[in-house]
C-alpha cells in the first residue's frame, strides 16, 4: 500500500479539517500569553501559607500539572502532586492549593473533587474556559484563571502548563522563570518553521519519525526532567494518532521492562521504542540509556533517540513536546484519520452520563 505523501498540502485539507496542525504551531504564542496573562492574575497573598499544591485534572488539562511538578522538583520545596480521581486525597488539607484544571469546565472528576473541597478551608484555584468549573467558582468567590483560547483541550498545553509554573513564581516557591520562558518562546517559534506541514520531507525529523513509526508499536522512554513529557507523547499518539502507544521512566523500567524485550517475539518485531534526551541528565542516568540501548540491540527492537534542544530544562522540555506534539499529527495523516476528533472520548462521556 502506498504511504501518504506528507510534502502534498491537499492531505492536510482533507484530513485536518479544523487544523489541528494550526493548534500545534500556536503554542509558543500560548506560552507566551498565558506568562503574561499569570503574571498580571492576582492571588490572595494568603495561598503562598501552603506546604503543597494539588492539581485536579484530567487527560490534557492534568498534564500541565505533571510538567510542572517535572520541572520544579529538584527547586520547590513545596510539591506539585497531579490527582486525577473523584473526590480528594486524604492528604488534602487547609495547607493545601488546590488548582482545578479543566479546559472545558465540565470534566467529571474534576468536577467531583473539587466540589468536595467546597465551604473547606482549602486554597483554591480553578484554570479553565469556563463551563460549569468556572460557575461555581464565581458563586464562591474562587479565583478563576479564564483560558481564552478555542482548541481541544489537548491542544491548550501553553495554558494548563505555563500557567501553573507562574502560579509557583508568584507564590515564592521557585525562581524567576521569565527568561526561561522567553527562550522557550523564542525556541519553539524557531522549531515550528522547522516541523511545521510546509517543510519538507527531506529536512523535517517529524515527518521522518511518523513514517518510521507508522504501523508499529511506539513505547516511549523519558528520565527525569523528561519523564513527563514521555508521558505527553504517548497521549498524543493516543488522541492525535488514534493508535496504541505506551510509555515507561527511568531508572523505574531497568528493573523490569528491560526482562521482557524479546517476547513474544511477534509484538517485539513491531516495537520501535522512543528515547527522550535531554544532556542535563546525571551521568548515572545516561550510562542507563546507553547500557539499555545495548540490551534492546541484542534482542532485536528496533530503537532510536531524539534529543532536546534549548539551554533551559523548561525550554529542552518543550522543545521534546513539540516535536512529539507533530510527530503524532503526521501519524493521523499517514493513517489518513482527523486528528482532531476523539470520538471514543464522547461517546464514552455519553454513556457514562445515561
Amino acid at each position: 500500500m502506498t504511504m501518504i505523501n506528507l510534502d502534498d498540502p491537499k492531505v492536510y485539507k482533507k484530513y485536518d479539517p479544523e487544523e489541528m496542525r494550526e493548534r500545534i504551531k500556536e503554542l509558543p504564542m500560548q506560552c507566551k500569553q498565558a506568562w503574561k496573562a499569570i503574571m498580571d492574575f492576582d492571588l490572595p497573598p494568603h495561598y503562598a501559607n501552603i506546604d503543597k499544591v494539588v492539581v485536579l485534572g484530567m487527560g490534557g488539562s492534568a498534564i500541565g500539572g505533571d510538567l510542572a511538578s517535572s520541572l520544579v522538583q529538584t527547586e520547590s520545596k513545596v510539591p506539585i502532586i497531579v490527582h486525577r480521581d473523584y473526590g480528594l486525597p486524604a492528604f488534602a488539607d487547609v495547607r493545601s492549593l488546590l488548582i482545578a484544571s479543566s479546559y472545558s469546565g465540565n470534566t467529571e472528576e474534576t468536577l467531583s473533587a473539587f466540589e468536595t473541597a467546597l465551604g473547606s478551608g482549602y486554597k483554591k484555584l480553578a484554570i479553565t474556559t469556563g463551563g460549569k468549573l468556572g460557575q461555581i467558582a464565581k458563586e464562591n468567590n474562587i479565583p478563576i484563571f479564564k483560558i481564552e483560547y478555542q482548541a481541544q483541550p489537548r491542544a491548550a498545553l501553553g495554558f494548563s502548563f505555563i500557567t501553573i509554573l507562574g502560579v509557583m513564581q508568584k507564590l515564592g516557591f521557585i525562581s524567576n522563570k521569565t527568561d526561561e520562558v522567553a527562550e522557550t518562546v523564542q525556541l519553539l517559534e524557531r522549531l515550528s518553521e522547522k516541523l511545521d506541514e510546509k517543510s519538507p520531507l527531506k529536512r523535517n525529523p517529524a515527518k521522518k519519525l511518523a513514517q518510521r513509526l507508522y504501523g508499529c508499536l511506539p513505547v516511549i522512554y523519558g528520565a527525569e526532567i523528561m519523564a513527563k513529557v514521555a508521558h505527553r507523547w504517548k497521549t498524543q499518539i493516543n488522541e492525535n494518532g488514534k493508535s496504541w502507544a505506551f510509555y515507561e521512566v527511568f531508572p523505574e523500567l531497568n528493573h523490569n521492562a528491560t526482562v521482557g524485550y524479546g517476547l513474544p517475539k511477534e509484538i517485539a518485531s513491531k516495537i520501535r521504542v522512543i528515547m527522550l534526551r535531554s544532556p542535563g541528565f546525571s551521568e548515572k542516568i545516561k550510562k542507563r540509556y546507553e547500557v539499555t540501548s545495548e540490551l534492546l540491540e541484542k534482542a532485536g527492537v528496533a530503537y532510536e533517540s531524539v534529543d532536546s534542544e534549548g539551554i533551559s530544562f523548561l525550554a529542552q522540555m518543550m522543545s521534546l513536546i513539540m516535536m512529539g506534539d507533530f510527530t503524532s499529527y503526521y501519524l493521523a495523516i499517514l493513517q489518513k484519520i482527523d486528528p482532531t476528533l476523539v470520538k471514543v472520548i464522547d461517546y464514552l462521556k455519553q454513556r457514562l452520563q445515561q
